[in-house]
């Protein structure tokens, strides 16, 4: 199962990324010759490996929606009245952590009293954010750091739209999660992400590095009704329901498997 192409794969970062790039790419044609199938969490991937010739002509390759969501351990609440938004991810540049907060301090030009959550590790990633850039971050007042979450229930309880501006991911779980809980989402129109959001019906997609349009995704929420989130909330929990169930995404990968 390819669950996400991570920082080699993601555009930009010069002549070493590339480097890096080709080494894994050589590794995985070496290591998919062996396979039966390969399982792929989004077209995207899917259709890079296939236009790369990382999967032999042999080799069957299937499409599943991510690794689930336990629809029991995560179930619906009743969405935060107050105006907090919340991205759980390590911290590191290709998650959009920046972009995260820089929309944050555009948003509390315009609205103060909206919060902005942030939890998840620093990262030894190449691409990690920096301890010093951090505290920046939390002593400016833009952000509240949350630390390495865990349980991550009771955080997704007390957001009322999560964010995940990520440049790529496989099926983002983190968002699979708040879907599951009965939570707007707005995420980026970028490989693994498009796919979890309709745009304007569960929450909005906004171009990746662009912490404008972040912004403006999310000051469109705060202006919505209260009757609009709901249906949006709604919507989200409707998605998880159909397509994202850990049930569901097991039954065809056994079926797959032939077990």
């Amino acid at each position: 199962m390819i669950t996400g192409l991570g920082y080699a794969f993601t555009e930009g970062g010069g002549a070493k990324r590339r480097m890096l790039r080709a080494v894994v790419q050589a590794l995985y044609r070496r290591s998919l010759a062996g396979a039966e199938a390969v399982f792929f969490q989004n077209p995207d991937d899917e259709r890079l490996f296939c236009d790369l010739g990382l999967v032999p002509e042999r080799v069957r390759s299937v499409r599943v929606h991510g690794s689930g969501v336990d629809l029991q351990a995560f179930s619906p609440v009743p969405l935060e009245a107050a105006p907090v938004f919340l991205m759980l991810s390590r911290l590191v540049t290709d998650k959009g952590v920046r972009e995260y907060v820089e929309a944050a301090r555009l948003v509390k030009g315009r609205f103060p009293d909206a919060v902005f959550r942030l939890g998840g590790g620093l990262d030894p990633n190449p691409a990690g954010v920096k301890a010093a850039e951090l505290r920046e971050w939390v002593d400016s007042g833009v952000v509240e750091y949350l630390g390495d979450v865990q349980p991550v229930q009771p955080t997704l309880a007390g957001c009322r739209c999560y964010v995940l501006p990520s440049y790529r991911e496989g099926t983002p779980r983190s968002v699979l999660e708040a879907l599951a809980t009965g939570r707007p989402v707005i995420t980026t129109d970028a490989p693994g992400c498009r796919e979890t959001v309709v745009h304007g019906q569960n929450g909005f997609l906004v171009q990746p590095r662009d912490a404008y349009a972040l912004a403006e995704a999310m000051i469109r929420l705060l202006e919505e009704p209260d009757s609009e989130v709901e249906r949006m909330a709604l919507a989200s929990l409707a998605l998880a329901r159909d397509k994202y169930d850990v049930h569901k995404v097991n039954a065809r990968l056994l079926e797959v498997m032939g077990l």
